[in-house]
C-alpha cells in the first residue's frame, strides 16, 4: 500500500517541504499524518478522502441519505461509533458501512459480526457526515416525548438529586428518569435545529416549552403542570442555581457537549404569577466565526468599514436591538485585525466566542466589576484596541471617549433602532455633542433577516399591495424576479434558512459634525446622511431582496417602525 504522504505528493499538489514539516509534527506530538494536514490548512478534508480512497481502494460518498433506519442504536453503543468515526447505513436501496478512516479493521469486524453484516461493503464518508448522522440516528431512537412526559410523576423534586451524574456527552446519557430525558431530548433537538434560544414557560395548566431559530419562536413540546417542578429543578442542578429559592430570579451557567458540538447555555431564571420561566441561551462554542465578507454587507459597505476598522484611533458603534447580531459583527472585525502587533482586550457580558491572541474579560455585578470597572483597568494595559460589550451609563461613555481621544481604537454596541439615533442616544446620556464628533467614527445599524432556503426557493410574482409594503415599485423589478421558500423538511416548513444581516452604515464627515453641533434631532442627522450616500436598513434589505436572498415580509418584519 502506497504511503498516504507519497499519494499526497503525487496525485494532489502536496508541497514535499509542508509534508515534511507534517512529518515532524507526527513524531513530536502524534496523531495522524492526514488530520495534521489538515489543521495546518494544507490540503482540504477532500482532499484528504480522496487519497485514503486511492491508498485502501475505496469508494468515496460525500453525504449520506437523510433517513437513515436506526435499527442498530439497541445493539451498538453511541460511543463505540462516535470513537471510530463509522456508521451502518441502511435504506430501501442500499446498504453500506460508512467510514471517515478505512484504518479501524479489529472495530469493523466487530460492527459487522454483531451486525451480522460479514462481506457488507465500506465506503469513505467526511468525517462531520457521520457525526450529524449518529447523531440523528440516536436522537431518533429516544423515547418519544409524549411518552417520555406521560412517564412524569409527582414525585418530589429533591428526590432526584441522587439520580444525576453528568455524563461527557448528554447523547451518552442512558438515565431512565423521565424529567432527565426530557431534558436531554429538549436540549439535543434545540442544538440540532441551530436554536439560540430555549424557553420553558409556566402557565396556570401546563408548561411550554418553546425554541427559537432564525429569531422566530416555535413550539416544542406542552409538558403537564406536574412536571413544572422536576423540569426547572432538573436545569437549575445543571446550572450549579439554588433549587430551593424560588422567589428571586437566577443566573448560571451549563456546558454541554453532543455529538460533536460544544455548547454553552446561559440560564436565567424568572418568577412568574403561574411559577418560574427559565431562558436558555444557547452558544456553539465549536461554531467557526465568521468573517466580514460572511455576514452581508454590500462591497460599498463591505470596502468602508474594512478602512475603518482599521483607523488608529476613535470609536466605532453597532446598534440594534437584542439578537441582531452586533457581537458577531464586533468578533468579525477584531478576528480581521488580529496581529501579533496589536494589542487587544475586550470586557463582555458574557464572552460569547474565544479568540486566539487577544485578552477577554467576563463582566461580574456581584464583585462590582462592570463595563466601567473594567474598562478604567483595561486603558492601564497599554492596548491598541478595546472592545466593550455594550455602552449602558454616562461612565462607561465617558470612558470610552476619553479612550478613544487618547488614542485607542473602539468598538462597542448600543441599543438604538438606527444609525442617527446613536448620536442622540449618546447626548441624551450627558455626552457633550463637541465630544461625540471628535470621537466617533462611524455608526453601524444592523438587523437580522432570515435567507430563503436554497432547497425549496421558487419563482413568484409579487401583488401591488405587497410591493407597497416595503416601497417596492415595479420599476425596481424590472428585468429581476421575486423567490420566496415553498417550505420543506430541511428548513422546518417555514421556507427560510439561516440568516443574513442588513446593514445601515453612517460616516460621520464633515458635514454631518457640523450638524450634530447644533442638533440631535436623529431625523435631520439620518436625512444628511442619506445625502452623503448612506443606504437605510429597509433600502438594504432591498437589495437583498432583489438579489433573491431574502423576502419582503422578512424585510418588513425587522424595519418596521
Amino acid at each position: 500500500m502506497k504511503p498516504l504522504g507519497t499519494i499526497l505528493v503525487e496525485s494532489f499538489g502536496l508541497d514535499p517541504a509542508a509534508l515534511e514539516e507534517a512529518l515532524r509534527v507526527q513524531e513530536e506530538k502524534g496523531g495522524r499524518l492526514g488530520e495534521i494536514l489538515v489543521q495546518q490548512k494544507k490540503i482540504s478534508e477532500d482532499d484528504l478522502l480522496r487519497a485514503r480512497s486511492e491508498q485502501c481502494g475505496l469508494e468515496v460518498c460525500y453525504s449520506l441519505p437523510a433517513e437513515i433506519d436506526p435499527f442498530f442504536t439497541e445493539r451498538v453503543p453511541i460511543q463505540f461509533l462516535k470513537k471510530f468515526r463509522m456508521i451502518p447505513v441502511a435504506t430501501p436501496e442500499q446498504s453500506f458501512i460508512a467510514m471517515a478512516e478505512p484504518f479501524h479493521l479489529q472495530q469493523l469486524d466487530d460492527l459487522l459480526r454483531i451486525l451480522h453484516w460479514e462481506g457488507m461493503r465500506q465506503v469513505l464518508v467526511p468525517q462531520n457526515e457521520i457525526f450529524v448522522a449518529i447523531n440523528t440516528a440516536y436522537d431518533l431512537s429516544r423515547d418519544d416525548a409524549d411518552q417520555v412526559m406521560q412517564d412524569i410523576d409527582e414525585e418530589d423534586p429533591e428526590s432526584i438529586l441522587s439520580e444525576i451524574e453528568e455524563t461527557a456527552d448528554l447523547l451518552d446519557d442512558t438515565s431512565d428518569a423521565p424529567v432527565i430525558k426530557l431534558v436531554n431530548l429538549m436540549l439535543s433537538q434545540a442544538v440540532r435545529d441551530n436554536a439560540s434560544d430555549i424557553h420553558i414557560e409556566s402557565c396556570k395548566d401546563r408548561v411550554k416549552i418553546r425554541k427559537r431559530v432564525d429569531g422566530i419562536l416555535y413550539d416544542m413540546y406542552s409538558a403537564p403542570k406536574h412536571a413544572q417542578g422536576k423540569l426547572i429543578s432538573r436545569i437549575k442542578i445543571m446550572a450549579r442555581m439554588d433549587i430551593a429559592e424560588r422567589r428571586l430570579p437566577q443566573d448560571g451557567r451549563i456546558e454541554i457537549r453532543i455529538a460533536d458540538k460544544n455548547v454553552d447555555l446561559r440560564v436565567s431564571t424568572l418568577p412568574t404569577a403561574f411559577g418560574e420561566r427559565v431562558v436558555m441561551r444557547l452558544l456553539d462554542k465549536s461554531s467557526v466565526l465568521l468573517s466580514l465578507t460572511d455576514i452581508g454587507m454590500s462591497d460599498r459597505d463591505l470596502a468602508i468599514f474594512n478602512d475603518l476598522i482599521k483607523a488608529s484611533h476613535g470609536i466605532i458603534l453597532v446598534t440594534g436591538p437584542t439578537g441582531s447580531g452586533k457581537t458577531t459583527t464586533l468578533y468579525s472585525a477584531l478576528s480581521e485585525i488580529n496581529r501579533p502587533d496589536i494589542n487587544i482586550i475586550t470586557v463582555e457580558d458574557p464572552i460569547e466566542y474565544q479568540i486566539d491572541g487577544i485578552s477577554q474579560m467576563q463582566v461580574n455585578a456581584k464583585i462590582n466589576l462592570t463595563f466601567a470597572n473594567g474598562l478604567r483597568t483595561i486603558v492601564r494595559q497599554d492596548p491598541d484596541v478595546i472592545l466593550i460589550g455594550e455602552i449602558r451609563d454616562l461612565e462607561t461613555a465617558e470612558i470610552a471617549i476619553q479612550s478613544a481621544l487618547t488614542g485607542h481604537l473602539v468598538f462597542s454596541t448600543l441599543h438604538t433602532n438606527d444609525a442617527a439615533s446613536a448620536v442622540t442616544r449618546l447626548i441624551d446620556m450627558g455626552i457633550e455633542s463637541f465630544l461625540v464628533t471628535s470621537s466617533v467614527n462611524a455608526i453601524l445599524a444592523q438587523r437580522l433577516v432570515r435567507k430563503i432556503c436554497d432547497n425549496c426557493r421558487e419563482e413568484y410574482e409579487p401583488a401591488d399591495g405587497e410591493l407597497a409594503t416595503i416601497g417596492l415599485t415595479r420599476d425596481q423589478l424590472a428585468g429581476k424576479t421575486l423567490q420566496r421558500g415553498a417550505g420543506c423538511p430541511e428548513c422546518l416548513n417555514t421556507g427560510y434558512r439561516g440568516r443574513l444581516g442588513i446593514f445601515e452604515l453612517m460616516l460621520l464627515d464633515q458635514d454631518l459634525k457640523s450638524l450634530i453641533l447644533t442638533t440631535s434631532d436623529s431625523g435631520q442627522i439620518s436625512r444628511q446622511a442619506r445625502k452623503n450616500g448612506m443606504l437605510t436598513l429597509r433600502e438594504d434589505g432591498i437589495n437583498k431582496i432583489l438579489s433573491g436572498i431574502t423576502t419582503i415580509e422578512e424585510v418588513f418584519r425587522v424595519t418596521q417602525d
